[in-house]
């Protein structure tokens, strides 16, 4: 019989980590809105850090150069460190831009920054070890669940502009073995300033003298992937350049993804000390966590080429900013009429902190928005319009706070947004 002849399927077991193992709550979230829209919803998606490439195409130099490197056959292979033209090239960026000195031995190439850091994790972090990270921030629960570290989420505030502070962290830090740090800040778009940044380095310095010689250090990882997108009077700050002593215990993670509207181009790259370095390059080649090499041919001759690559990044960044300060006016505008909104002045990357503080509200239907949960679904269903809680990203869920992201917006879209916005929150009572 038909039923006799079937195997039974046996129960499946995997690791324990790959079981509790949960996706991107992000991607989650754009995933669900982009398939409303493919029903034939019109939605504003401003969820996901990318790029619309029809709106920002990665340059057209870059692009030419990685289409004349497939050409001329640069597909085998690419060296393990990163192709040595590319590693030169970067060094220079980091001398120009931050007025530090790495050699090409202590620069790291990889398939874009999630490899860096997952490599940066498992190079410094034992199973059990504490790694320390401020929230909202993007994706450390997920490396210290991937590396099975011991993750402490510590909560800023938005008088702080959502940046951690040494005295928050300070009683965290004892027997911890990392600190991650980003700035520009995924998902806020602000940025430490240099007393908040000195402040934390001090502390790092202070705690590795305390270790010496006894314990092993206190790291610092340093994901600057937004340092070339600030604007207006806002100034990049990181641990090195304030504090040449962090040299052997900082460990930046950048790359070519956020600045030139390249996310798909996979070209990342991180410094810090060559035998860190080292031990990064073995763990990440054995995944096979390479850039291809086609791209890394091209991206060295387009960032070699001051002139092309600059004035790419002048026009860019003004066109990020542009959309940034006309959704930062616009909430401006629904707050002074009194709306229970806010946002915080656009200071870098491609995001805007914004908030709707509407727990309590009742729809037109009598329905009171119990949760932050229900004020984003009425959002979305009402003005059309996808945001990224601020839970997402590992803060409260009684946050009221969100990433707007601007990557895939037209200009000409933000007076429409902010009067869909304007509509829904009016229907409240």
């Amino acid at each position: 019989m038909a039923n006799d002849t079937m195997a039974v399927q046996p129960e499946l077991h995997v690791s324990e980590m790959a079981e509790h193992l949960i996706g991107s709550e992000i991607i989650k979230l754009s995933n669900e809105v982009n398939e409303r829209i493919r029903k034939g919803e019109k939605i504003y998606n401003l969820t996901i850090g990318d790029f619309n490439p029809t709106i920002f195409p990665i340059p057209a130099e870059l692009l030419k150069r990685i289409i004349h490197a497939y050409k001329s056959g640069v597909t085998n292979y690419p060296v393990a460190s990163g192709m040595p033209q590319l590693r030169k090239a970067v060094s220079s960026v980091i001398s120009e831009t931050q007025n530090l000195s790495y050699n090409t031995d202590e620069i790291l190439v990889a398939g874009g920054a999630r490899p860096l850091i997952y490599g940066l994790y498992k190079t410094v972090v034992d199973p059990g070890d504490k790694v320390v990270y401020p929230v909202p921030s993007w994706n450390n629960n997920h490396y210290c669940h991937l590396t099975l570290a011991r993750g402490i989420m510590v909560e800023t505030l938005p008088e702080d502009n959502f940046m951690p502070l040494a005295h928050v962290l300070k009683p965290h830090i004892a027997d911890a073995r990392l600190i991650a740090l980003c700035s520009p800040l995924n998902p806020t778009g602000t940025v430490f300033s240099k007393q908040q940044l000195s402040e934390i380095c001090e502390m790092v310095l202070e705690e590795n003298k305390r270790r010496e010689g006894t314990e092993k250090p206190l790291y610092i990882m340093y994901d600057q992937i937004y340092n070339l997108l600030t604007f207006e009077n806002t100034v990049h700050y990181d641990p090195v350049s304030l504090y040449p002593e962090l040299r052997k215990y900082t460990i930046f993670v950048d790359g070519l993804s956020k600045s030139y509207a390249a996310t798909g181009v996979r070209v990342g790259w991180g410094f810090g000390p060559a035998y860190i370095m080292r031990k990064m390059r073995a763990i990440l080649s054995h995944v096979g966590a390479w850039a291809p090499k086609a791209e890394q041919v091209a991206t060295a001759e387009f960032l070699e080429n001051k002139t092309e690559s600059g004035e790419y990044l002048s026009q860019f960044r003004q066109r990020i900013y542009e959309r940034l300060k006309a959704f930062y006016d616009g909430f401006m505008s629904l707050k002074q009429e009194g709306h229970p909104v806010n946002a915080i002045t656009p200071q870098a990357a491609i995001y805007l902190t914004v908030q709707l503080n509407l727990r309590g509200r009742k729809t037109r239907d009598g329905v009171t928005l119990e949760t932050q949960e229900d004020v984003s679904a009425y959002i979305l269903n009402e003005s059309q319009i996808a945001l990224v809680p601020f839970t997402s990203f590992g803060s409260s869920s009684e946050s009221s706070w969100y990433r707007l992201s601007v990557g895939t917006c037209r200009t000409n879209e933000v007076p429409t947004i902010i009067e869909q916005l304007r509509n829904a929150l009016m229907q409240l009572s």
